[in-house]
C-alpha cells in the first residue's frame, strides 16, 4: 500500500470512510457490511478500497475539491444580474425579479440564484432573519358604546348534534362585555343586518363598529351603488350615522379574536349541558349567557357615560336594513332583476322615471319592493323563465311535436336565479353554484344545433310502408 507523506485535510465524513476501510483492508469487516454502513454500493466500496491500496488516505479525499464548479454562472453573469436588481428590481421579491431578468434582459437565472444573489448585496433578508412583527397594546375606549367590535366565527357550536354555523360576537372595547350573540346559517349582510337591528333596538347606535376587511364591510370594487367601496352593510351604517372601520391585521381587534376562543370552549359546553340543539333555541338562551359572561370577564369603564345614542323616529329599519340596487326603467316602463321583468303601470308619473335609475329594495323574506323618490311603486311580474303547459294546450298533432321539443330545451335549461340573491342564503339555503348545473345550459348557451337536436329527439320517422319494403 502506498503511503503520503503530504499535509492532507479530511471532512469527518471521508474520516469515517478511511475508519471502515481500513477495517476491510485489515480483513476485520465484509465489503457487504462495509457498503451498507457507509451507505454506498459494493462497487464504490471496492473503488474506495482500491483507491486506498493505491494512494493511500489521500485517496480517499473527494476529487472535486478545488475544481470550480459545474454549475457555477459564466464569467460577469451575477454582476451584471445584480446591477440591473439595484438599479430597477431593488424593492423586488426574489421571484418577481427572476421573472423580470428573464422576460427583459434575457437572463434565464433560477429563482433561489437570484435570491442568493440579492442576500449577497444586502437586498433581501430571508423571513427568518427578519424582526418579528410587534403589535403593541393601545388604550381602550374611554366609555361604553364608543367602539364595538364586531365579528363572525364559523364553528361546530352544536357538535355534532346538528350542522355547523355561525356566530356573531359584538363585544364593546371599553369594557370587554358582550353586547350581542346572535346564531346565523353563514355569514352574510342580511345575517348581519339581523344582528345589528336586534342590538340597536337593545342598546341604542354606537359611535363606530370595528370590523375585519371582509367583503361584507369593505368592498373590492371601487366603484358601486351607494358610492366608492360602499357595501350594503356600510350604505345602513352610513344612513344610521355609525362609522365602520376596518382593521388591517387581526391582532388590531384582538378583544373579540379572544372573545371567539373563549365561546368556542365555555359556550359550546352550556349548549350541549342544556341540550340545545338549533338556532332559535340558542339565541333564547344567548342573553342568559352573555349575562353570566360579563359578570365573570367584564371590565369597568374609564368613564362612567353610555355613549350609545337613541333611533330617531325618522329612521326606518325596515327600509335601511334591506338589499338595495339600482334599476334602469325602460322605455318600456319595465326593469330587469334576478331574471324577472318588473312592469310598472302606465301614469303619468311613472311616464317621468323612464331612463331614471329607481330602487330594488329586497327584504330578508324575499319580497321585492321598487320605491322612487321614496314613494313605493306598484308593479306587476313577468317571469322570464316561464313553463311550458302542455296540459293547457289543445291536443293537435303538430303542436304536441313543437310542445315536446320545447319541453326538451327546458329540460336542459338552468332555470336558477342569480346566486347573488341574499335573502336565499339569509333564510337558510345554500348559495347557487356560479356554473351552470351539470347537464343543463343557461338561456343565451342554447344554438340552433340544440334545438335540432330537440326536435329529431321526438319526431321519430315514419314507418316503412308495404310498397316501401317491397322495393
Amino acid at each position: 500500500m502506498a503511503t503520503s507523506t503530504a499535509t492532507i485535510t479530511m471532512s469527518m465524513r471521508e474520516v469515517d470512510r478511511l475508519k471502515t476501510i481500513q477495517a476491510v483492508v485489515d480483513r476485520m469487516l465484509r465489503v457487504g457490511q462495509a457498503a451498507q454502513r457507509l451507505g454506498l454500493s459494493r462497487r464504490q466500496l471496492e473503488r474506495l478500497v482500491q483507491r486506498y491500496k493505491d494512494e493511500g488516505a489521500c485517496g480517499l479525499v473527494s476529487r472535486k475539491r478545488g475544481r470550480p464548479s459545474n454549475h457555477q454562472l459564466a464569467p460577469g453573469v451575477a454582476e451584471r444580474a445584480t446591477t440591473l436588481i439595484k438599479e430597477r428590481y431593488a424593492d423586488f421579491g426574489p421571484t418577481l425579479a427572476c421573472e423580470k431578468l428573464r422576460e427583459c434582459h434575457g437572463l434565464p437565472l433560477a429563482k433561489e440564484t437570484i435570491r442568493l444573489l440579492m442576500m449577497a448585496a444586502g437586498l433581501w433578508t430571508p423571513r427568518k432573519q427578519r424582526a418579528p412583527t410587534i403589535h403593541q397594546p393601545r388604550n381602550r375606549r374611554s366609555c361604553l358604546g364608543e367602539l364595538i367590535q364586531i365579528d363572525g366565527s364559523d364553528h361546530a357550536w352544536f357538535e355534532d348534534r346538528a350542522p355547523a354555523c355561525t356566530l356573531l360576537v359584538f363585544i364593546d372595547d371599553a369594557t370587554s362585555r358582550l353586547m350581542q350573540l346572535h346564531f346565523v346559517p353563514t355569514e352574510s349582510a342580511f345575517a348581519y343586518f339581523e344582528a345589528t337591528r336586534s342590538y340597536l333596538e337593545e342598546h341604542g347606535k354606537p359611535v363606530a363598529f370595528y370590523s375585519d376587511k371582509a367583503a361584507i364591510f369593505r368592498a373590492v370594487q371601487t366603484s358601486t351603488d351607494f358610492g366608492r367601496s360602499a357595501t350594503q352593510y356600510g350604505r345602513a351604517l352610513f344612513e344610521l350615522n355609525i362609522d365602520i372601520m376596518c382593521a388591517n391585521t387581526s391582532q388590531a381587534k384582538g378583544r373579540v379574536e379572544r372573545a371567539n376562543l373563549t365561546l368556542q370552549d365555555r359556550l359550546v359546553k352550556e349548549l350541549r349541558l342544556r341540550g340545545i340543539n338549533t338556532r332559535d333555541a340558542a339565541n333564547a338562551f344567548a342573553p342568559l349567557f352573555m349575562a353570566d359572561f360579563n359578570a365573570r370577564f367584564a371590565k369597568p369603564a374609564r368613564r362612567d357615560f353610555d355613549a350609545h345614542r337613541p333611533v330617531r323616529a325618522d329612521e326606518d329599519l325596515d327600509l335601511i336594513f334591506t338589499w338595495r340596487l339600482q334599476r334602469k326603467v325602460s322605455l318600456s316602463l319595465t326593469l330587469q332583476h334576478d331574471r324577472v321583468i318588473y312592469l310598472l303601470k302606465d301614469t303619468p308619473a311613472n311616464r317621468k322615471l323612464i331612463h331614471r335609475y329607481i330602487d330594488v329594495y329586497e327584504y330578508p323574506d324575499g319580497r321585492i319592493e321598487l320605491r322612487a323618490d321614496g314613494i313605493s311603486l306598484a308593479y306587476e311580474r313577468y317571469d322570464r323563465l316561464p313553463q311550458v303547459d302542455t296540459a293547457a294546450i289543445v291536443e293537435n298533432k303538430r303542436l304536441s311535436h313543437a310542445l315536446q321539443a320545447a319541453v326538451v330545451i327546458q329540460s336542459q335549461r338552468d332555470d336558477r336565479r342569480k346566486s347573488s340573491t341574499p335573502s336565499r342564503t339569509n333564510q337558510g339555503q345554500a348559495p347557487y353554484p356560479r356554473k351552470a348545473l351539470p347537464g343543463t345550459k343557461r338561456s343565451r348557451q342554447f344554438t340552433s344545433g340544440d334545438l335540432e337536436l330537440a326536435v329529431m329527439s321526438v319526431c321519430k320517422p315514419p314507418a316503412p310502408t308495404h310498397r316501401a319494403a317491397l322495393k
